[in-house]
């Protein structure tokens, strides 16, 4: 840019000095022989002298007016027309923090262009932006709901299915079992033949546990919703898992405050207690340390159960209240003590969540709207 200046400088510094000097030498020259015919001998070493003097003159005049060109031109027009490139390049990289200092009156108005362009730019981005966030947060409400519909149509099924099976399959389970206690006390059966009786009991046990955990999805609560105090709910539920072998070396802290009631039915709510803070030991394999908080959000009562064991992968974040997802080994769990707690959460008209906590480990959080 400053040699585009500055060759238009000397250009024009040129046409200027030779449009005067054009336009001077008829005067000067008709002063000349004046001056001669008035004293030839003594006027004619200053003509001499003058024209000795006008190329030196003449290069004098074009540096003079180059330079004052220069100066002039590169601060009205060159360094503005710079900046204003900067700043188009600026645009084009869409960068719209664009300042701009003032330039001469030629390229003002440019500038101006440019500034408000910059400013309908910025507030186009952070309408673009707040748009964007604003889809996001909707998008990701409207992938909550599908996850909660997909998994509220799961626990129909179960329901509708354990609902058509369970007495068919209650009954000879519960005749089974009969027959097992049966042979315990008649038969006379070797230690072998003992164990293998224990074991099948158990694992009919467990069999009538699971079809009774399906028949809490699909028909409703017990007793009649009415005022309940959560904060007694949580200890007495607390209480009575503290005298578990699986709490042995559990540390349970409880922020249980009073007063907080809201509309549930005392024995879900015990159930959906047990169920995280069970969780909760057994996600630290029964070591480690529990903290049960109460407290009111607005118009909600917030329970946390927090744990201080691995965490929640990823993985197994989405999957958490399908029913039969479980992540202990065989044997160990159905996988439907959280879908039935978010069964008997949603009933009450409240919701469950899960997420890892800060400090570490894995935390569960009901809502439940205050009474």
């Amino acid at each position: 840019m400053r040699f585009r200046v500055a060759a238009i400088s000397f250009l024009l510094a040129i046409v200027s000095t030779g449009a005067s000097w054009l336009t001077l030498q008829p005067a000067l020259a008709a002063l000349l022989d004046f001056a001669v015919r008035i004293s030839p001998d003594k006027s004619f070493a200053l003509v001499t002298r003058v024209k000795s003097l006008l190329p030196f003159n003449l290069m004098l005049d074009v540096a003079v007016v180059s330079a004052l060109t220069y100066l002039v031109v590169q601060y009205t027009v060159g360094r503005p027309l710079r900046q204003t490139e900067l700043a188009i390049e600026r645009l084009s990289r869409l960068e719209v923090d664009v300042s701009m200092e003032a330039g001469g009156p030629l390229v003002s108005r440019v500038q101006r262009a440019l500034s408000r362009l910059a400013e309908a730019l910025q507030q186009e981005r952070l309408l673009t932006a707040r748009q964007v966030a604003e889809l996001q947060a909707a998008n990701a409400k409207l992938v909550r709901a599908q996850a909660e519909l997909v998994a509220s149509d799961r626990l129909v099924t179960v329901g509708k299915l354990a609902a058509g099976v369970a007495h068919e399959v209650g009954n000879p389970l519960s005749g089974i079992l009969g027959y097992l206690s049966v042979m315990r006390s008649r038969a006379k059966t070797t230690p072998e033949q003992t164990d293998l009786i224990s074991l099948v009991e158990a694992e009919v046990t467990r069999i009538d546990q699971i079809v009774r955990s399906l028949l809490d999805l699909g028909r409703p609560t017990k007793g009649k919703p009415g005022l309940v105090e959560i904060g007694a709910v949580v200890r007495a539920a607390t209480r009575l898992l503290s005298k578990s072998a699986e709490f042995v070396d559990v540390a349970v802290e409880l922020d249980v405050p009073g007063e907080l009631f809201v509309i549930a039915e005392p024995g879900s709510l015990s159930q959906v207690v047990i169920n995280l803070v069970l969780n909760a030991a057994q996600a630290m394999n029964g070591r480690g340390r529990i903290v049960v908080r109460l407290e009111a959000q607005g118009g909600q009562v917030a329970l946390t159960v927090t744990d201080s064991g691995p965490g929640l992968p990823s993985e197994v974040m989405t999957h958490l209240f399908e029913p039969f997802f479980t992540t202990k080994p065989a044997g160990k769990g159905t996988g439907l003590g959280l879908a039935v707690s978010q069964h008997l959460v949603t009933t009450l008209g409240g919701k469950i969540s899960a997420a890892n906590a800060p400090e570490g480990g894995a935390q569960f959080t009901v809502l439940l709207p205050l009474a």
